[in-house]
């Protein structure tokens, strides 16, 4: 009971409110001060250690300067802090982050870019180009994600990312439900593993999340997807892959589910959306996942990915327009005129838009294609090494996301005597893990075998003296450690407004 209240200090009111009932937690709660300090120094340290981790200039300019700082000046201090920060993924040593890498293609999307630095979609009038180019993608990607098998009008939008992507698909299906099906209080099927953005669209948007669990492979269980589907379900999530451990969900399974009950299904491809559709191709095996099935109403993939554009930009796609049209926002009251507007911003960048299609018209279909083929036969080989590392346990199924275990050490100093080698790995939780999604980067001659060598180095050495956690580690390990979901938020505010404060 003493470690149950010192897990849940929120409780205490409702506790002490109980004593007369259960007169033995009295002694329990005289403890809580010494309990809640003691928490309130262990978040403190986590805090200070992220601070120095992540925070490791001068606090800068606080306030407009009186006069302009001369440009040259601008250009070295910033490009000096850029030659700090890039050999890190220039070398392959960070897990996703940049996708492509190559100077060439780099310099040609910057260029790209600042030939249209000033276009806004916005004025359609002023940049009817931009607007061109953004069908142009939608287009292009609808094709590659099975617009021509499915024989549906596949129509989308350019969004700043995933996370937008994923927002608007779950808003037009709030939409959609209340206007078409008469759906006041929808409900969203999420599994366990999707992204935190389905998350932030039901806060954002009012829509319930029933959160399905996953199985032992990782995927989200079919079975307890059909016990979770109401009157009230208005869309079906599943992830192709997940971010988490890169697998699958049953995606033909849980989308035909939807279907049969009248709601919609959204495929988060927006990791795999430019390299799944070749695994069958190159020979590996992959299930569908995008249009080709008819259930699969909705489907995000990120451009500035494994699209090879620079950040930030996606794609949302949907079987028909019928469907979009609950996605865009139109006022016709407004004293400053009629105004609309496809996606969450109003002012959107068009450099962005413009530097996607090019991307994507550089790469074309067979520079995709080799892309993933490069992709995947280095995730194979990371794979079958990590296999041989004593202590060490694989989790799911994955082509190209690597996710990893510890039976018997702490994984979170694992990843910080990485991160002391120069590696930047993903921290997860439930179970507690890492993971590198391998991109373009790590297929560099000596990456992959770099890697097995230094985590092979960090487990010899936390099995030989476990380390005194440092910089993250504390603050994952907090976070995986402590059940009161609560306390964790309360961690992770103060660990944001450390980062964001001046």
């Amino acid at each position: 009971m003493e470690a149950i209240l010192g897990q849940y200090p929120r409780l205490v009111a409702f506790a002490e409110r109980l004593l007369a009932l259960f007169p033995f937690l009295e002694k329990a709660l005289k403890k809580l001060p010494a309990v809640k300090r003691e928490m309130q120094a262990e978040q403190q340290k986590a805090t200070l250690s992220v601070e120095h981790t992540l925070k490791p200039y001068d606090p800068g300019f606080l306030e407009l300067p009186g006069q302009g700082v001369a440009p040259t000046k601008l250009k070295a201090q910033m490009r000096e802090r850029m030659q700090k920060e890039n050999p890190r993924w220039q070398k392959g040593l960070v897990s996703g982050g940049v996708y492509h890498g190559q100077k060439e293609h780099i310099d040609f999307l910057n260029e790209i870019y600042a030939m249209h630095s000033q276009t806004n979609p916005l004025h359609v009038d002023l940049w009817p180009s931009i607007t061109r180019y953004e069908n142009e993608i939608t287009s292009m990607t609808a094709n590659l994600l099975g617009k021509r098998e499915s024989q549906a009008d596949i129509v989308g939008s350019v969004t700043s990312g995933g996370t937008e992507s994923i927002l608007l698909a779950m808003k037009t299906y709030r939409d959609h439900a209340r206007e078409v099906r008469g759906i006041r209080h929808g409900e969203m099927i999420v599994p366990e593993t999707a992204h935190a953005a389905f998350d932030k669209a039901a806060m954002y948007f009012g829509i319930k999340k029933r959160t399905v669990p996953v199985g032992a492979d990782m995927r989200a269980d079919v079975r307890s997807v059909r016990r979770a589907l109401s009157s009230r379900t208005i869309v079906v999530v599943g992830s192709a892959p997940s971010f988490p451990h890169g697998v699958i969900d049953p995606i033909a399974e849980m989308s035909e589910l939807a279907r049969r009950a009248g709601a919609g299904f959204h495929t988060d491809a927006c990791l795999g959306g430019f390299v799944l559709p070749f695994a069958r191709e190159l020979g590996y095996s992959a299930p569908d996942f995008d249009f080709r099935l008819p259930g699969v109403t909705s489907l995000s993939a990120d451009t500035h990915k494994f699209g090879y554009a620079a950040k930030g930009t996606s794609v949302v796609l949907y079987r028909s327009a019928s469907l979009r049209e609950h996605q865009f926002y139109i006022t016709t009251d407004w004293p400053g005129g009629l105004y609309f507007s496809p996606t969450l911003a109003g002012s959107r960048p068009g450099a962005l838009i413009a530097q996607c299609r090019a991307a994507m018209l550089r790469m074309g279909r067979q520079g995709y294609q080799d892309a993933a083929r490069r992709i995947f036969f280095t995730a194979r080989k990371i794979k079958e090494g990590l296999a041989d590392i004593e202590g060490l346990e694989l989790l799911g199924d994955s082509l190209f996301v690597i996710a990893f275990k510890s039976k018997d050490l702490n994984i979170y100093n694992i990843s910080e005597r990485l991160g002391r080698a120069g590696w930047n790995l993903n921290g997860l939780h439930r179970p507690a893990c890492l993971h590198l999604c391998v991109t373009l980067l790590h297929t560099q001659k000596g990456v992959a075998g770099r890697f097995l060598k230094d985590l092979k180095i960090a487990v010899q050495a936390e099995r030989k003296a476990p380390l005194k956690s440092a910089g993250m580690a504390p603050v994952y390990g907090m976070a995986a450690a402590l059940p009161a979901r609560g306390i964790v938020r309360d961690l992770l505010r103060a660990v944001l407004d450390r980062i964001y404060r001046p």
